[in-house]
């Protein structure tokens, strides 16, 4: 019995798709879209003032946003910048920031979220400011009344 050297059984050819790997990184993308979803959604809690009307379209441009609190401290909310939590921007950055997302989105809608406590003085001072900026036009954002 001679057995010829070099010559191999080949096997039948698996042709299924292993998906392990295809779930091992589902489950990873499903964790980090956990974790930054919540992250995305901060902002500084003002207690908007509420009036009767109707609500305006919104638009399909993101707003930038500035939010006066009940101190009186400014918050810049745009599509790429959004101010830390809990650190407030002065005026000569805010004016900056807000140059720099016109240029980058001229149409994007701006408004104001003024605290429903704070001076009314300083929710103009904010519409000053952005409008020295260079925004067209500067709207208010309230809570529809009950």
């Amino acid at each position: 019995m001679a057995q010829v050297s070099g010559r191999r059984r080949r096997g039948r050819v698996v042709a299924e798709i292993n998906v392990v790997p295809y779930i091992d990184v589902m489950l990873v993308l499903l964790i980090i879209f956990m974790i930054t979803t919540p992250l995305l959604e901060q902002g500084v809690e003002v207690d908007l003032p509420q009036a009767k009307g109707q609500s305006v379209q919104q638009e399909q441009q993101t707003p930038i946003t500035v939010t006066v609190d009940r101190d009186g401290n400014l918050y810049f909310d745009a599509q790429n910048y959004r101010s830390e939590k809990g650190r407030p921007e002065d005026p000569a950055r805010l004016m900056a920031l807000t140059q720099v997302a016109l240029e980058r989105t001229p149409q994007a809608p701006v408004v104001v979220r003024g605290d429903k406590d704070v001076p009314y003085q300083a929710v103009i001072e904010a519409m000053s400011l952005l409008q020295q900026a260079g925004a067209p036009k500067v709207g208010l954002v309230t809570k529809v009344a009950d």
